[in-house]
């Protein structure tokens, strides 16, 4: 996809640092340059940094609408990417179950994730990534694993435990576990059998996320635990090096981790509901605490942009730190210091928000077009045709 010409966006209120400032903005050769080019008047339109992403879901519900209809994972990527795209997300990591759950969240299906990524990558608009979510009890996987993280890069992996509350459901609501099995082509009684082999290699799984954690920290991957239920859980993975707390479901699990500096990842959704749909704790009362490091979409593109909004509505900070929740943040925990803020020599990244309406009517991702809409779209085409007719 070809980069956009130099151009240079006047007349926009800009995030430039941790203010908004009303300055021009100039895009060239994919980056954030300097000089007098060309301009593009976005009055009334705010630009700031792209969304970084670093939890989605939302690409199962693309690849299988409904239990029982499945489409081509190729094509499920495709219309994630667009979808990200048109929410102001220039980076994201598609969290893919490494499971005993089977079905879609197993390992078959997770390598093919790995390999339809890797097949589409050349004609991605946005930096899509694949994030390992590594259910612990499954050692019998580890060199198989490895061997797929090393082959395809993947470069994030977070470990679960939800053996604990998959058979207290299997108690309490057995319905709902049913779902899960027939999501994985089994019957109810064939996964509680899956269920008590992996309780069963309980012994083998602290050795085995030791040597998971020793060849990360050697691969240079990012890890971390997601829904640590209480700060003794959290000291546990964060021993194994396991830094990152994603989804934290108690207060203490939190403010543990912000006593360690592990950064601390919730839902954009929890944000823009007002509270956890699983009736975890709420991710405005981290924020308002300063035990929030970034929001994350978790199964639901548009709360990311709505979810910065929703803070500022509701006072707990202003438009640059709530924004910084989903681009600054993100940047920071994975060590990507080419976007993230759009300063001089940044990759160029840049949403385009109407300031009345709050919709997003542009996203650029690298120098390149990946939405368009409204008018700032009828602008940025405008400016583009022009440049090609004074180019001829």
């Amino acid at each position: 996809m070809a980069l956009l010409p130099p151009l240079r966006l006047v007349g926009a209120t800009i995030l430039r640092g941790d203010a908004l400032q009303k300055r021009s903005l100039v895009i060239e050769n994919g980056l954030i340059s300097k000089g007098p080019l060309p301009p593009v008047d976005l009055s009334g339109y705010l630009l700031l940094p792209g969304i970084i992403d670093l939890h989605g879901d939302a690409f199962e519900r693309h690849i299988a609408p409904r239990p029982s209809a499945h489409f081509p994972i190729e094509a499920g990527l495709r219309w994630t990417d667009r979808e990200a795209a048109s929410h102001g997300v220039t980076t994201a990591w598609l969290a893919q179950c490494w499971s005993w759950e089977g079905g879609m969240r197993g390992p078959d299906f997770a390598i093919e994730v790995m390999q339809a990524m890797a097949d589409y990558r050349p004609r991605m608009l946005t930096d899509l990534r694949l994030q390992l979510r590594c259910e612990t009890h499954m050692p019998d996987t580890q060199a198989r694993m490895l061997a797929a993280i090393r082959r395809f890069g993947v470069d994030y992996v977070v470990f679960n435990n939800h053996l604990p509350e998959t058979f207290e459901l299997a108690q309490t609501n057995p319905h709902k576990v049913a779902g899960w099995a027939e999501r994985g082509g089994m019957t109810l009684n064939e996964f509680l059998v899956v269920l008590e082999r992996a309780k069963a290699l309980g012994r083998e799984v602290p050795r085995h996320l030791c040597a998971l954690a020793e060849a990360f920290d050697a691969m240079d991957i990012r890890y971390g635990s997601h829904d640590d239920p209480d700060g003794e859980t959290r000291e546990y993975y964060r021993i194994l090096g396991a830094r990152i707390a994603e989804f934290p479901t108690t207060l203490s699990a939190a403010k543990l981790a912000r006593a360690c500096n592990d950064p601390v990842l919730m839902g954009a959704p929890n944000v823009v509901r007002g509270g956890s749909q699983a009736g975890n704790v709420s991710a405005n009362t981290l924020i308002a605490q300063g035990l929030c490091d970034a929001l994350v979409s978790d199964y639901h593109y548009p709360c990311l942009a709505r979810a910065a909004w929703t803070l500022v509505d509701r006072g707990l900070c202003d438009l640059p730190t709530a924004w910084a929740l989903v681009s600054k943040g993100p940047a920071g925990i994975m060590g990507l210091a080419d976007r993230g803020t759009l300063d001089h020599g940044k990759r160029a990244d840049v949403v385009v928000v109407n300031e009345d309406s709050r919709e997003i009517e542009a996203t650029i991702c690298g120098g390149r077009l990946t939405y368009l809409a409204g008018e700032a779209g009828a602008r940025l085409l405008g400016a583009m045709a022009g440049e090609r007719l004074a180019a001829e």
